[in-house]
């Protein structure tokens, strides 16, 4: 999918699309996204979350509007004609988690260049039950490559939305967003066991913030999170994130 073609595309049928989404989302779901208002309300951001099921992406979407947001989201999607169409709507960046994807690497550089916010799961796949599952090392290549800030996002509540719905009950959909990071490269390089700390201690910092049982493959990030505090750099929040009411 070429990127500026997806671009015209969100700035029109986006302008529809959204609202609608909006609602059906606050109809089958109780969004607490108080904490959304951390995240800056200007200059290029990459959030990492974590993947439970189909809600996340379209939810955070909607309620980080007016910021300009885009997902990776997996080539699979397309098979399916609405989702496809939403997808393309919002401009998506499409992923193939088969291999290294040049292509999709080239569309997440051209939108952090324009200063937008890119979506993605390290994960990889759903986790369905809500624990968190192992990462993969992408978002480390992507944010050594383009110097961004990332911001860990994470939510829980999305995996009861099935049961619930069965019994036509609204989902709790809980976020929490962590202080944003820049990872910072050893005086020796980047080798491949760098590249698994790296990862390592983004994932600690995405189940630092959720539940204990949902922590999964990262049940002690305390610890975790101090071993690697030499390959970060904390970033003081200048602005604040206001979303419209």
């Amino acid at each position: 999918m070429h990127r500026h073609k997806a671009r015209r595309r969100e700035s029109t049928s986006s302008r529809i699309v959204t609202p609608i989404i909006k609602f059906i989302l606050s109809v089958i779901c109780r969004v607490d996204a108080r904490a959304l208002r951390l995240v800056p309300s200007s200059g290029p951001l990459i959030i990492i979350i974590n993947h439970i099921n189909f809600l996340e992406v379209p939810l955070l979407f909607v309620y980080l509007k007016p910021r300009d947001v885009v997902g990776m989201i997996k080539r699979e999607t397309w098979k399916n004609p609405v989702l496809g169409a939403l997808a393309n709507s919002w401009g998506a960046i499409s992923i193939d988690r088969n291999g290294s994807d040049m292509s999709a690497m080239r569309d997440a550089i051209d939108v952090l260049e324009h200063r937008g916010i890119l979506i993605l799961a390290p994960e990889g796949t759903r986790s369905v039950d809500g624990r968190l599952q192992q990462g993969h090392g992408g978002v480390v290549q992507l944010a050594l490559r383009s110097g961004v800030p990332i911001m860990p996002v994470v939510h829980h509540g999305g995996q009861n939305f099935w049961r619930n719905l069965k019994s036509w009950r609204r989902t709790g959909f809980f976020i929490k967003v962590g202080p944003a990071f820049r990872l910072v490269p050893p005086v020796q390089g980047i080798s491949r066991s760098v590249r698994h700390d790296m990862t390592e201690c983004i994932m600690n910092r995405m189940s630092l913030l959720l539940p204990q049982h949902l922590r999964g493959a990262y049940p002690e990030p305390e610890k975790a999170i101090e071993a690697y505090r030499h390959l970060v750099q904390e970033i003081q929040p200048r602005s604040v994130f206001r979303r419209k009411p």
